[in-house]
């Protein structure tokens, strides 16, 4: 048997009837604190890759003046922090406004199926720029499509 450290000025059969209570007292304080009843520790891990995805609000049209506008050369790529919303154009284009308020419009391939993005989709630009002939326009239901080119739109008078 362990003798027990003796308490200061008490007789050796004091200290083992105080450590024998002080063991039960400890074990109650354990159950209050949650250290009685440790429970398993789930681990899960976590993989972060670097990645970047722009999330382009569609901009619904208004029912006010229409405005026609008229398709010019455009630039092979954009910048991806010049876009500063989106709208449908036909059922092969997205047209982005800019921050400088110009407009391009991204005209798809011909084998991309029918846009329907239903106002939600994203681009993953490699870079901090979206290029025509390597960037895809994705929707959030799986749906992707090629951009094949930028087209400059300018206001045509009326």
């Amino acid at each position: 048997m362990i003798n027990p450290p003796a308490l200061p000025g008490a007789s050796p059969q004091v200290s083992q009837t105080f450590m024998l209570l002080s063991f039960p007292l400890l074990a109650w304080l354990a159950s209050f604190s949650g250290v009685a009843e440790m429970q398993p520790v789930a681990v899960t891990r976590l993989v972060v890759r670097e990645e970047v995805i722009l999330r382009v609000p569609v901009i619904r049209p208004r029912l006010r003046r229409p405005m026609r506008w008229e398709e010019k050369k455009g630039p092979k790529c954009i910048g991806a922090d010049q876009i500063v919303a989106a709208a449908l154009g036909d059922e092969r284009s997205v047209d982005f406004l800019l921050s400088d308020r110009s407009r391009i419009r991204a005209r798809m391939d011909e084998d991309c199926p029918t846009l329907d993005f239903y106002g939600n989709f994203y681009i993953q630009p490699e870079d901090e720029r979206v290029c025509a002939k390597r960037d895809e326009i994705r929707s959030r239901i799986g749906g992707s499509c090629r951009i094949e080119r930028f087209r400059r739109m300018v206001p045509k008078p009326l």
